[in-house]
């Protein structure tokens, strides 16, 4: 009996606070360096290689990144989404969380969703060797944006917000910027291979597609701004900084994607900014297991001032 006990104690000590955090971060790094070593488009086929040789200038079309690499490239993605859906929901099962418990239902199922949608865009790009956006994924990727959004607003709605004139100054000033740089970006002007690529009624469907996501990108960019000032200095601040630092972080994965997809003809993932879509879902775990190691440290607390 103490054997099985001594192993079910060190099965659950592997699954520390501080194991998760060091686990995510260690995942962070091993993204990063994947994206720097090993991003390098290659030709394909003979005749690239004869373009090459000649130097035409149509040979950087032939030239695509390896299939295994683009392979990681989800998995790096998938995983940090698939994790941090899991510890999202332990908040919301936990009776002893600080926050909204409806918001880590939120989050965690939008999580969960980001996590199938990279699934089916990965499958389509790299399986069915077709254009990944739109694809069904984009059904997912839907649902992530409107269950974040709601998440976010109820962590709002639960903190009473008396954020100063200067940081309300900040919110307006980072909503301004954003929202020029998405329009800026997605109303460049688009190159007659990039049109070329989809039928008129799918045109439609993508161009519909952008916009939502650039509206949702630029609430969701000023609602974490509005989440870090507003949890500043309070005793689960450090969580919703990783939350809005993970906001911030799928904003700029996000506008890279709309700019390359708009610009670069048959643009293929695997970009070196496509790593903050990584880092995006380390940060929103990182985030749950803080906010989770907040609330038992305060329970705790609170059970040893009621034995006094």
């Amino acid at each position: 009996m103490s054997s099985v006990y001594n192993k079910s104690q060190g099965s659950k000590s592997l699954f520390t606070t501080q194991n998760i955090i060091l686990a995510s971060i260690g995942w962070g790094v091993l993204a990063l360096l994947y994206f720097l070593l090993f991003s390098a488009k290659v030709p394909v086929g003979a005749d690239c290689v004869a373009k090459l040789s000649a130097k035409a200038q149509e040979a950087t079309t032939c030239l695509r990144r390896a299939d295994w690499y683009v392979f990681g490239t989800n998995v790096f993605e998938a995983m940090a989404y698939l994790s941090a859906s899991i510890l999202c929901l332990r908040n919301w099962r936990s009776q002893q969380i600080v926050s909204d418990r409806n918001v880590w239902l939120a989050i965690g199922i939008g999580m969960l969703s980001y996590f199938l949608g990279g699934i089916f865009f990965g499958y389509t790009e790299i399986v069915l060797k077709e254009e990944p956006f739109p694809s069904l994924g984009d059904v997912f990727f839907v649902i992530t944006y409107l269950l974040l959004g709601v998440g976010m607003v109820l962590a709002v709605a639960s903190r009473r917000l008396n954020l100063e004139t200067s940081q309300w100054i900040i919110v307006l000033a980072i909503g301004a910027f954003g929202s020029a740089l998405a329009w800026l970006i997605s109303n460049q002007p688009q190159t007659a291979a990039v049109q070329a690529q989809y039928s008129p009624g799918l045109e439609i469907v993508a161009s519909a597609l952008n916009w939502f996501y650039v509206i949702s990108d630029v609430l969701l960019l000023i609602i974490a701004t509005t989440l870090l000032l507003a949890f500043w200095g309070g005793r689960v601040s450090l969580s919703w900084r990783m939350i809005a630092a993970a906001a911030f972080s799928l904003y700029i994965a996000d506008m890279w994607y709309k700019y390359a997809t708009n610009s670069i003809p048959n643009y293929q993932s695997g970009e070196i900014l496509e790593v903050f879509w990584v880092w995006s879902g380390v940060l929103f775990g990182m985030g749950a297991v803080l906010e989770h190691d907040a609330s038992l440290s305060r329970s705790r607390r609170e059970r040893v001032r009621k034995r006094s």
